[in-house]
């Protein structure tokens, strides 16, 4: 995995990065859909900071805070705003919604 200055410039590789081979629920039209637990884990892989998650309808959603800043760079998944309850989640907590195969397939294609 190549070194980013900042989230922000991860996200613009990370849009072609993810795949159905990092989440099974990923669509063409729908690129972020299913990413997020997979890429909270490569996020802080990169930039330190935090796991965090919140509740959605659609089950547990997870993001970064890097500093003081909350990044979640799959936000475009929901048609609607979601609440940020920033509830503390761990690696374990992320790795739990995705596979260790999902994982290193967003890994590789970075």
């Amino acid at each position: 995995m190549r070194a980013y200055r900042d989230p922000l410039a991860l996200y613009e590789e990370l849009k072609t990065a993810w795949s159905a081979q990092s989440s099974s629920v990923w669509t063409a039209d729908m690129p972020a859909k299913g990413q997020c637990s997979v890429n909270a884990l490569v996020v802080q892989d990169l930039f330190g900071g935090e796991i965090l998650k919140t509740r959605t309808p659609g089950g547990m959603h997870f993001y970064n805070r890097v500093g003081n800043v909350r990044w979640d760079l799959t936000i475009g998944q929901f048609a609607s705003p979601i609440p940020f309850e920033d509830l503390p989640a761990t690696r374990e907590d992320a790795l739990a919604d995705t596979s260790p195969a999902q994982y290193a397939a967003l890994r590789e294609r970075l």
